[in-house]
């Protein structure tokens, strides 16, 4: 029901008892005396009086409170208010208007109640007012939703007039016209409203863009309630939702990228982001020596820039041949907005300019998608760098680039430039810390008469965090071997610098033959005194843990001592494996505590497996547990047949995480012997003239062996050693001489006096022996045991022709 009809129900009830409606203004036709000539149906509604009771009678008579000024007017106003008496007694304040009628003396009234006059009046401002907003379009549509009338004008709707009686599919794309039409329908037959509800459209005019439209539509009704149309109003989003978006899109820029310190990964979620927020297509190309981890060189003008395509998205869009992930940019023309890229402006390439850049159409088709009409450009620029850019592709129907995208690109692109100069810092950073651990790690694999090695080494956070673990294997006098395992305390630069300190002296150590639980007390003398050395507040961060082993393949006896660290697993020649019992020692952080050696026989083919806790300990699992789950994947993977460093890679893949927290170290060694026919042994009696008995046993062993080449100097060597033993040492003693890839020639004495090579004057009668060995020999050296001392020397054996 409209106002008017409300406002009349107001009124009450004339005489015939019936309710009395207002269903449009009142009109009366008065005669040149201002008697009531004729009386309107309406106007009976209005004040309950009936044409046959009116007509003949003056207006007057009607009038409540007639003014002194209509009283003595001589003419009807052309305008005003008036109060008329209701039959049933009340007033009715109305508002009239006067019309001369053509060629006669009367006149035509109108008249309305002046309240609903009022409504009338501001409802039409209103409509003044909303048919004014360029961003707000009204459409009336009939019973046929389909069909409209419009306050659009060119800018609103369309870029052309609406013409009344126009339909939606005259304007909009069908299936946007037909999802429109769809709503209208709904309202006119349900009568309920839809509110600001969101409609993605496509003018036929214009394609090629997609417009954002908010859509309130309401029923409209007769006086009767009756539908007789629906309303529809259309507000322009497009400019507030593509704001909305770009904000949307800032942050998730921010949440997403820079999560990462990988280079290449830090340019995908990038791309990731701005694909299909912001771009059909995107790829971020980076300089070389930027996914290197090192500084990009100032360039300016075309050629051969030395970019790399680092990141697409969508990965799965059908790319041009000439855009590949990894592969090099192709060299670029030297064009203007090129530079303005290059001097740190955001630049945005149609069809020919992008074809111009590429230096002719044959190339340009390689790296432009088909159906791209626009490309942008946003150079990564920071820290006075530029590390590469951002290339966007609009294609298809998508819309052209607006100056607040090239702002809003310029904004992400300086944000995460900062993200992936962080993550080219980093790299370089870890690049150089990588570089330094494995340069301080030895040999993957050796190659010795007493085993054969493999170490393998897994960094922890999946190679994006180094520490301190670390394996060895040192060869040693005599053909032994020494294997060493350690794991420092704390990860990064730090803990591989103590890790080298550690390796280097243990090494130098190794070399003066040291017993291992003697060595592993040097070491943690060093240790103390490294954390003595450290800045305050550092102190307890500087420890370690290390096992230490020597093996021997004359005796095939191997002693172990350990500081703190798990336990070798012995892999036997049967297959079956176990944990070596051993008596660990404090960690490398406390001194004063004695280490305990642990002596096993090995049998040449087994396999003794040295590693650090990360191999055998994570968050699901203790270091019991991980020991027996090391054990047993040792005895399932490990085949005499399989290279070391295959059956490692395998167990590294089975026991640690693919993102480990902690560092993996494990070195194999597969255990071998040297045949009991390639040594000699010979009793050094306490006499000097078994010299020439030593020379003579040594010519023989010698002979035997076919190492006559080197009769001569082996014949000194044992000389001097064998009567240095007779003259300084203490019986019982023994010569012993050792043929593998050289031949060790070795003097052992019950003395534990320290052999001294010095430089003997003219006039000395001796003093000069051990010169003498140092000259004829390869190397030699002495090392200390429990029972005395033994003094060696090795001589390279030339390989038959």
């Amino acid at each position: 029901m409209n106002a008017y009809a409300r406002n009349a129900q107001s009124l009450g009830s004339g005489s015939t008892g019936r309710a009395h409606t207002f269903d449009g203004p009142a009109v009366a036709v008065l005669d040149s005396r201002g008697s009531v000539v004729r009386w309107s149906r309406a106007a009976e509604d209005l004040t309950g009086v009936t044409a046959e009771e009116v007509c003949g009678h003056p207006v007057q008579e009607l009038v409540a409170d007639l003014s002194e000024d209509l009283r003595s007017a001589t003419q009807l106003p052309a305008s005003g208010r008036a109060r008329l008496r209701h039959q049933c007694g009340t007033v009715i304040d109305v508002t009239f208007r006067t019309f001369a009628v053509d060629e006669s003396e009367e006149f035509l009234v109108l008249a309305a109640p002046t309240h609903h006059v009022a409504d009338h009046e501001q409802g039409a401002a209103l409509l003044r007012a909303l048919a004014a907003q360029n961003r707000i379009t009204i459409a009336l549509h009939d019973l046929d939703p389909a069909t409209m009338q419009t306050n659009a004008t060119p800018g609103t709707l369309d870029d052309r007039p609406v013409q009344p009686g126009t339909r939606l599919w005259d304007l909009l794309r069908a299936e946007d016209a037909e999802t429109l039409e769809a709503v209208s329908r709904q309202v006119l037959e349900t009568g309920a409203p839809v509110v600001r509800q969101n409609q993605q459209v496509t003018w036929r005019h214009d394609p090629a863009r997609r417009h954002a439209l908010c859509l309130s539509a309401f029923r409209l009704e007769d006086a009767q309630g009756r539908p007789t149309g629906v309303a529809a109003l259309y507000i322009d989003s497009t400019d507030a939702l593509r704001a909305r978006r770009n904000l949307d899109l800032a942050r998730e820029v921010a949440e997403q990228v820079g999560k990462s310190l990988d280079v290449v990964r830090t340019a995908q979620d990038l791309a990731d982001v701005l694909v299909p927020a912001f771009g059909d297509l995107a790829a971020v190309v980076l300089a070389q020596c930027v996914l290197d981890g090192d500084e990009p060189p100032k360039q300016l003008g075309g050629g051969d820039l030395h970019l790399h395509t680092a990141a697409l998205a969508p990965t799965s869009a059908a790319w041009p041949a000439g855009i590949k992930r990894g592969a090099p940019v192709p060299p670029l023309s030297d064009h203007p907005l090129l530079r303005s890229s290059q001097h740190g402006k955001t630049v945005v390439y149609d069809r020919e300019d992008f074809t111009a850049l590429m230096g002719g159409p044959q190339l340009s088709e390689s790296v432009l998608a088909k159906d791209a009409h626009e490309v942008m450009v946003a150079p990564l620029y920071a820290r006075g760098l530029t590390l590469g850019d951002i290339v966007v592709w609009r294609t298809d129907r998508s819309a052209p680039f607006t100056e607040d995208e090239v702002d809003l690109m310029k904004q992400i692109a300086s944000r995460c430039a900062l993200a992936i100069d962080n993550a080219r810092r980093y790299t370089r950073e870890h690049s150089a810390a990588v570089a330094l651990q494995q340069r301080l790690l030895p040999p993957a694999t050796t190659n010795t008469p007493a085993a054969e090695t493999a170490g393998v080494y897994l960094p922890a956070g999946g190679g994006a965090d180094i520490s301190g673990d670390w394996y060895d294997a040192i060869a040693l006098p005599s053909l032994r071997l020494a294997l060493v395992a350690g794991d420092v305390v704390g990860h990064g630069m730090p803990a591989s610098a103590t890790m080298g300190r550690l390796r280097a002296a243990i090494q130098t150590l190794a070399d003066l033959e040291m017993e291992p639980d003697e060595l592993l007390t040097r070491i943690a003398d060093l240790v103390q005194r490294l954390a003595s050395e450290a800045p305050p507040g550092d102190h307890d961060t500087i420890g370690a843990t290390c096992l230490y082993a020597v093996y021997d393949p004359v005796t095939r006896r191997c002693a172990i001592a350990s500081a703190g660290h798990p336990p070798p697993v012995l892999v036997r020649v049967d297959g079956t494996a176990e944990a070596v019992e051993i008596s660990p020692g404090p960690p490398l952080s406390v001194s004063g505590v004695p280490y305990e050696t642990t002596t096993l026989d090995l049998e040449p083919g087994s396999v003794l497996a040295l590693y650090t806790d990360g191999l055998v300990e994570r968050g699901d699992r203790d270091i019991d547990q991980g020991l027996r789950c090391l054990t047993d994947a040792l005895a399932t993977s490990y085949r005499p047949g399989r290279p070391l460093d295959e059956t490692g890679r395998v167990l590294l893949a089975a026991l640690v995480d693919q993102v480990p927290c902690d560092d993996a170290a494990l070195l194999l060694a597969r255990i071998r012997a040297v045949p009991e026919e390639h040594t000699a042994h010979w009793e050094i009696p306490a006499d000097p003239a078994a010299v020439s008995e030593a020379r003579e046993w040594t010519t023989r062993q010698l002979t035997l062996w076919g190492l006559d080449d080197l009769l001569f100097t082996t014949e000194l060597i044992v000389s001097e050693l064998v009567t240095n033993a007779i003259r300084y040492g203490r019986p019982p003693m023994g010569l012993r001489l050792i043929r593998h890839n050289v031949l060790v020639c070795e003097v052992t004495d019950s003395s534990s006096t320290q052999p001294r090579l010095r430089r003997a004057r003219t006039t000395d009668e001796g003093g000069r022996g051990l010169f003498l060995v140092a000259q004829l020999g390869g190397r030699w050296g002495c090392r200390h045991g429990q029972t005395g001392k033994t003094i060696w020397s090795e001589q390279a054996i030339q390989a038959s022709p």
